[in-house]
Order: structure tokens, then C-alpha cells, then sequence
């Protein structure tokens, strides 16, 4: 579902398997040579994984919820110390509370987003020592919250959409937090029926948003928003028939940017993967492997120009059938 690194030595990716014993988080990292599963805490059981951070071979963050009974939902954070995952007190208000991204700068500051299972959504923070809940807007009928991503102790961009009363008719969603409170900031809506799914930042002045528009009609096109230092504002993506979406996106710099999703040729009901790329001028689409029986891209990362990764899943996610996928960007080709 989701992927972090910080160097070509150390990244991270998580998820969930289902099967006939239930549902269980999957962690699994990459040392330099091969992946790994990792071993998450006993309680893992019930429990999903949608977000993971890190900044050091010490300090890592996943997030996701876990579900101890029918119809009741509950906040899920783990914390890697360089040695093993263990389980941290996290806020969890309602009855069906999940949180489904994080970012974090440093062991004392860390951002984890989603929404309280009621319409509402959910931010918490990570000060050094606790999570807690701040306070943020829930604008339209309610909101959720897909994605977050954090500069500084100061500056930090969520997103997601807005909940219409009737459906289609969600509002894309961007929130600032600028080291005192958040805020919502005005986002292009192309139609009455956008969403964002990622958020990435390079600075101050450069940050990327993507999701897409029309996302409940039968070919949704992607949609990528762009922070100047002053407003969002829509930037083109490559033209295609055909329906495509965007979940995550990922940026070095204010020249060197990935965005991953999910595209299905005109009248097709198979997905493949979708990879995009920020040249500094313009998006293009770049060449991804296409496994049989569809695919789709969750989750970027990329440490380098050289180096990246991108995570999803590959088969019938719908009939249970479907397994992890795992590409890299090898400064060349991804595979």
C-alpha cells in the first residue's frame, strides 16, 4: 500500500495480508539487497496498515487502524526504534477512526492524518513523547483525510476531500499547518467530483497534491495540483483515453518530482500501474511493468534521482486474489 526511504539501503513498505485466519498488518523492508518481511507486533492481528514514514535506520512510523470488533474501527500506530516495531497509545475518537498517512522530519516531529469514522477529520501529532489529537477543519458535510506531508515543525500540507450529502460531489481538500494551527487553503475542484489521494513537498514554494476528477464516473481522469509559494493551481497531466488515477507522488526537488496510480485503456476494466515524472517542466508518463490480470501503484518514494520506489498491488484486489508489488527506479527503467 505504502513505501519511505531515506537511502538505497533502507526503505520501507506495508500493507495487510487477508486470509482465511483474517486480516494482519504485513511490514516489510529492504536492506540493500532483498525485501524482508519483518516481524509486526503480536497484537497485529485486525489490523491494517496504509502509511509509513521514516527518517533514519532508527526512526520509522506506520499507521493504519485495527478493528477488534464488528462495526468498530480504532486509530493504529507502530514506531520502528532500529531494533523492533512495537505499538504506540494513539488518539482514536469515535466508533470507526483510522488514519491512512504519515510524515515525519525527526524522532520529535511527526504528522499521522485521516478521518474519526463519522465525517470528520482526524490529524494528531508526535511531539517527542505522545500523539495527540489537533484540532483541524471539516468542511462541506465532512471530510477525510488521505495524505500529509511535513517540512518543518512549522509547515505541513493534508489532503483529501469533502463528503457530499449525495454522491458524486466531493470538493478537493488541501490544510496548512504553519506551526500554529491548520487551515483549509483554497484548491482547485475541476468538477463537482474531485479528490485528492497524495501530497508531496519539496519546500516552501514547491509542493505537488494528486488525485483525480470525475472519480465515480466510469473513466476518471487524473487530476495534479501544484503549490507555487502563493496558490494551488491545476497542472496538465499527459493526455490519455481511458480512465486514470493517482494515489501517490513523491519529490526531491523543485524539478525532479514521481506520481503513481492506475490507468485502464478505453473500455477496459483492467487497471495497469501508471507512472508519471516532473521533468521541471511538464509530466510525462514513463514505461512500468504491467503485470498480467491488472495492477495498480499505492505509494512512492525516492531518495535520489537515481533511486525510487514505488508499491501497490498486482491481481483481483476485489475477489481476494490479489499480491504485493514492489518497482524500482533504477536511474534508468523501473522494475
Amino acid at each position: 500500500i505504502d513505501v519511505a526511504a531515506t537511502s538505497a539501503r533502507n526503505a520501507w513498505a506495508v500493507g495487510r495480508i487477508s486470509d482465511a485466519h483474517g486480516t494482519r498488518a504485513l511490514i516489510a523492508r529492504w536492506n540493500g539487497t532483498g525485501w524482508k518481511v519483518v516481524r509486526s507486533p503480536a497484537s497485529a492481528r485486525r489490523m491494517s496498515l496504509d502509511g509509513v514514514a521514516v527518517t533514519s535506520a532508527r526512526n520509522a512510523w506506520a499507521v493504519g487502524f485495527t478493528t477488534p470488533g464488528p462495526g468498530r474501527g480504532r486509530t493504529l500506530i507502530l514506531h520502528w526504534n532500529g531494533t523492533s516495531w512495537t505499538r504506540v497509545p494513539s488518539p482514536s475518537p469515535g466508533s470507526g477512526a483510522q488514519l491512512t498517512a504519515v510524515a515525519a522530519t525527526s524522532a520529535r516531529n511527526a504528522w499521522a492524518v485521516g478521518d474519526t469514522g463519522s465525517s470528520r477529520t482526524l490529524i494528531v501529532h508526535w511531539n517527542g513523547t505522545a500523539w495527540t489529537r489537533v484540532l483541524s477543519p471539516s468542511p462541506g458535510s465532512g471530510a477525510i483525510l488521505t495524505g500529509v506531508a511535513a517540512m518543518s515543525a512549522r509547515s505541513a500540507w493534508a489532503v483529501g476531500y469533502t463528503l457530499p450529502s449525495f454522491l458524486p460531489g466531493g470538493k478537493t481538500v488541501i490544510m496548512h499547518w504553519n506551526g500554529t494551527a491548520w487551515t483549509r487553503v483554497p484548491s482547485p475542484s475541476p468538477q463537482d467530483d474531485s479528490n485528492l489521494n497524495g501530497v508531496a513537498a519539496a519546500s516552501a514554494r514547491s509542493a505537488w497534491a494528486v488525485g483525480c476528477t470525475g472519480c465515480t464516473g466510469s473513466e476518471p481522469r487524473a487530476l495534479i495540483l501544484r503549490w507555487n509559494g502563493t496558490d494551488w493551481k491545476r497542472v496538465p497531466s499527459p493526455s490519455r483515453t481511458g480512465a486514470s488515477e493517482l494515489y501517490g507522488v513523491t519529490a526531491t526537488s523543485a524539478r525532479s518530482a514521481w506520481a503513481v496510480g492506475a490507468a485502464g485503456a478505453a473500455g477496459s476494466s483492467t487497471p495497469s500501474t501508471l507512472i508519471l515524472r516532473w521533468s521541471g517542466i511538464a509530466w510525462k508518463r514513463v514505461a512500468s511493468p504491467a503485470p498480467a490480470g491488472g495492477a495498480g501503484l499505492f505509494g512512492v518514494a525516492a531518495t535520489s534521482a537515481r533511486s525510487a520506489w514505488a508499491a501497490g498491488v498486482t491481481g483481483n484486489l476485489l475477489a481476494g486474489k490479489a499480491r504485493g508489488l514492489v518497482l524500482r527506479w533504477s536511474g534508468t527503467a523501473w522494475k
